[in-house]
């Protein structure tokens, strides 16, 4: 089996996982901020790694991938009606946050550019000299 195969197969899985995620899974411990971000299928289609990211707090995160995972046996038979496959490969769930470390990143580095900013001295300089004029 080829790896472009399974990389389609983990495509398709993945707008279906989206789909259910977003219209018809009813478990109110999935968060409807979820979003799945990239599903990798083993060669052998017995597993499929689903990568999941919320935009919620810890505890929310935590009851999403609980909720998903007693949804597996759901999520599996919508893949295998869906899909086509003779072997549908079970689900595991996985909390992806690569996209929130992307967005600490960010920030970081746009407090060390506004900290070495020339600029930013003098708007500091300024803001202090205006408080001094008030008192």
């Amino acid at each position: 089996m080829s790896y472009a195969r399974s990389k389609r197969i983990s495509e398709e899985i993945k707008k279906v996982v989206s789909s259910l995620i977003m219209t018809e899974l009813k478990d109110p411990r999935v968060s409807k901020l979820t979003t799945v971000t990239h599903v990798e299928t083993t060669r052998d289609l017995s597993f499929s790694y689903i990568y999941i990211s919320v935009f919620d707090d810890d505890m929310h995160k935590k009851s999403t991938i609980e909720g998903l995972n007693k949804a597996k046996g759901f999520i599996r038979r919508e893949i295998g009606k869906r899909v086509k496959l003779r072997i549908v490969p079970e689900p595991i769930f996985r909390l992806d946050e690569s996209i929130e470390n992307g967005i600490h990143m960010s920030a970081m580095i746009n407090e060390v550019v506004s900290k070495h900013n020339p600029l930013h001295d003098q708007e500091v300089e300024e803001d202090s000299e205006e408080e001094e004029d008030d008192e």
